[in-house]
């Protein structure tokens, strides 16, 4: 059994289908109701899904969600946390306002699922997962993305703590790390004032979004299985890490330099 927060678009949803198609059972979860029912919907198989309509930034709705999964399921076999907003703005011209949009969600929301869940996933004793979504920009920082960068890195220095918490139990931390994956994010997404939507969507699905959803799904699903520490999602994100791991302080000039020629 299978919960899944963001299931109503992008990976979340990707990741929601191609599961259903291997049999599992879901509890799927997303703020925009008409969207994940949508999921539903288009899941195969006759294994039971719920749906729960709530705001990851809401702790006691994410209470209930994971008391209610825990209920109506009696065991999980795995969380995955990947509802999540996009935010584009420096942070200079983002206010007070936008850090706190955004952390309160891909933060805060990552933190909360897992926190409501973990009680029941230590008590089963058995092999579980917590999947945990950073990004490319959780691995190096780019220009133009002071919120969104900021919680990232928050996320994967969460999820590198619990999984030295959990060494020595059943319960195996995966953080996903995707690069530009062509969904709705950027048409959804927060801007500071005096960034252009337009321009913004465009930039993104033009020039950064180049994995598939049902591709970047498969290629979680396939870190999960395996207990992986880290999955990079797209070239990108493996270009992100080896920048990062060779360059060291310096990689802010190969990503200034990369920016240059695309």
């Amino acid at each position: 059994m299978v919960a899944i927060t963001g299931a109503g678009a992008g990976i979340g949803r990707a990741l929601a289908l191609e599961l259903s198609r291997r049999g599992a059972r879901l509890a799927l979860a997303d703020i925009d109701g008409a969207a994940v029912e949508e999921t539903r919907a288009s899941c195969t198989g006759p294994h039971l899904h719920t749906v729960s309509v709530f705001d990851v930034g809401d702790r006691s709705r994410v209470q209930a969600y994971a008391n209610g999964t825990v209920e109506r399921f009696g065991r999980v076999d795995a969380v995955i946390t990947s509802a999540g907003v996009l935010h584009v703005g420096s942070v200079a011209n983002s206010p007070l306002t936008d850090f706190d949009a955004v952390l309160r969600t891909n933060f805060f929301g990552t933190v909360q699922v897992t926190k409501a869940f973990l009680p029941q996933l230590l008590r089963q004793g058995a092999p579980s997962r917590i999947v945990t979504f950073s990004s490319a920009l959780g691995l190096v920082a780019a220009a133009g993305h002071g919120p969104y960068t900021s919680a990232k890195f928050a996320i994967r220095g969460f999820t590198e703590a619990l999984r030295a918490d959990l060494t020595g139990t059943e319960i195996a931390v995966v953080g996903v790390y995707p690069g530009g994956i062509r969904t709705s994010i950027a048409r959804a997404a927060l801007l500071a004032p005096g960034i252009d939507r337009h321009t913004t969507v465009t930039r993104f699905e033009q020039h950064v979004a180049r994995t598939s959803p049902d591709h970047a799904a498969r290629i979680v699903l396939t870190g999960v299985e395996r207990g992986s520490a880290r999955v990079l999602v797209g070239a990108d994100a493996q270009l992100a890490e080896i920048t990062a791991r060779l360059a060291g302080a310096r990689y802010e000039r190969l990503i200034k330099l990369a920016g240059k020629l695309s």
